[in-house]
């Protein structure tokens, strides 16, 4: 038997499990950092198939590793554990949805586990295969994940970069996931060259309440400081490199206050996008003192914090070229669409590790909807999860066999962004900021202070 069926036979043979496994995670979503009830599941799982499973600690998620007894890298393999917050979906659990198709990544996670346990599936190969079940890859529910932060439950916003913190990518290797994909021309795995990372921002912009009415003069306004500074943000695109492609997208969260009141707070929450690591730090601070800058102009005051989100995601080309050439083994050739040129604006935490590492994130067909919305639905879940297992078993098959010399070629030729994981975190923990950012001083100055 060639490979490829030895591997669509090891994955057949588990269905029922990936199938049962899909439809339990889809009623039990839960967001980031709160998905115990999907990391329970998959443990007594991953237990049950005779694996050891070493636990994130306090928060969800975990790995397993695939010793195949000879020297060599270690291939992670991802799957996401997190949802959505999506109330008005049409099968959301508690506010909550699986509008991403993360609830699929896992189950065929769970199902390259199980393969693994065939007879014969190891053979040929050398290295080991690290199984990580990663937490809160959306961005959502700031002001939940900055709760953990103060608390020092969390040292990162983003699950695959606070695992990178606990040592879960600390050894020498490469990297692939597959997202779900929602589509319904006929291609069975899609892929490009990358996405955008970005930066988070909360902006609390501080004003005087006072009567609207009779003491308007008495007071400041904070809901117009905040507007001229997002006009001020948005005068400033033009001077954005277009290359680098970053992009400002605010919300205002609104005020606690009534008409007959001047509003004294107003809560702003943003990105700020990028192409590059470079342009997303360089553009943000011009973004900071451009809010800093309404404050002092309507004499408000303005806090500015700023979280690493996510790094820009690039994926090794040599790397897409051997997954391209396993997919079109699996489905066709002209089922496969790999664009190396095509670049997403959506960021992604697996940036984080591209950043240190190879490292390829494509999608596979099954889903239809646009994701992260109420129209999201899991259409055909074996189709996704036995193409998802399936190629990603074939893709380790190819980078570990005959001494991985294709993983080896993969790693020495890839140049990554940081030379290593502390280098990485020394630059992304230099993004945290937490100041006010307008001082007015007794003679009348103001100090403004963005970075």
């Amino acid at each position: 038997m060639e490979r490829k069926d030895i591997i669509l036979d090891a994955v057949e043979k588990n269905k029922e499990l990936v199938l049962n496994a899909e439809r339990w995670l889809w009623t039990h979503p839960q967001t980031g950092y709160t998905e115990w009830q999907a990391h329970e599941y998959l443990v007594s799982k991953f237990q049950q198939l005779g694996y050891e499973v070493i636990p994130a600690g306090n928060i969800p998620g975990f790995y397993t590793d695939v010793d195949t007894g000879k020297k060599g890298p270690t291939l992670y393999i991802m799957g996401e554990l997190d949802a959505l917050d999506i109330a008005n979906h049409k099968e959301a659990v508690d506010g909550m949805s699986h509008a991403c198709g993360h609830h699929a990544q896992v189950s065929a996670l769970l199902g390259i586990a199980a393969a693994l346990k065939e007879d014969g599936m190891l053979d040929g190969m050398c290295g080991k295969i690290r199984l990580v079940a990663v937490p809160a890859e959306e961005m959502i529910q700031l002001d939940y994940r900055e709760s953990l932060l103060q608390k020092g439950e969390i040292s990162y916003m983003a699950g695959k970069v606070e695992m990178m913190r606990r040592g879960f990518f600390n050894e020498r290797g490469l990297a692939v996931m597959i997202h779900t994909n929602t589509n319904n021309d006929g291609i069975e795995f899609k892929a490009s060259l990358g996405y955008h990372g970005c930066i988070l921002k909360t902006i609390k912009y501080k004003g005087v309440a006072s009567h609207a009415g009779c003491a308007a003069h008495l007071g400041v306004n904070a809901e117009y400081a905040a507007m001229l500074g997002l006009q001020a943000c948005n005068d400033l695109r033009e001077t954005f490199v277009d290359s680098e492609r970053t992009k400002f997208h605010p919300i205002m969260k609104g005020v606690q206050s009534s008409v007959n009141i001047i509003p004294d707070e107003m809560v702003v929450e943003s990105y700020v996008r990028s192409k590059t690591l470079g342009g997303m730090i360089r553009e943000n601070k011009k973004i900071n003192r451009a809010l800093a800058g309404a404050a002092a102009a309507l004499g408000a005051s303005v806090e500015l914090h700023d979280r690493h989100g996510s790094s820009p995601e690039y994926h090794d080309k040599n790397l897409m070229e051997l997954a391209e050439e396993c997919c079109a083994k699996l489905v066709g050739k002209d089922k496969v669409e790999f664009t190396y040129d095509a670049w997403g604006s959506s960021c992604s935490d697996f940036g984080d590790i591209t950043a240190v590492m190879p490292g390829l994130q494509f999608n596979a067909a099954g889903a239809l909807g646009t994701c992260h919305s109420i129209h999201f639905t899991m259409t055909e879940p074996w189709r996704f999860c036995k193409n998802s297992a399936a190629a990603q078993l074939l893709i380790a098959y190819e980078l570990l066999k005959n001494d991985a010399e294709n993983a080896e070629r993969i790693i020495a030729n890839y140049k990554p962004v940081f030379a290593s994981v502390d280098d990485y975190f020394k630059t992304v923990d230099s993004i945290s900021l937490d100041c006010d950012a307008v001082k007015y001083n007794n003679d009348g100055s103001v100090l403004i202070k963005f970075s």
